[in-house]
């Protein structure tokens, strides 16, 4: 995870670290926590740019590219 956002062009200036928080063998999860330093509040930048659903598609990608 850390390669991935640090080197993300829409968010690697403002990723800090990736740590797992939880795993489960059982059933194979893991929760983990991504940490950003986030600029003081822009129009729309925690909307779109921190927007969990964006966040995910950068990891969503990079697997895509992989394969």
């Amino acid at each position: 995870l850390t390669e991935v956002y640090s080197s993300s062009p829409a968010l690697g200036r403002y990723f800090r670290s990736a740590q797992v928080v939880s795993f489960s063998n059982e059933s194979s999860t893991v929760i983990y926590q991504l940490v950003f330093s986030v600029p003081p509040s822009t129009e729309g930048f925690m909307e779109n740019t921190m927007n969990p659903d964006f966040i995910k598609n950068i990891l969503r990608q990079n697997i895509y590219d992989e394969d």
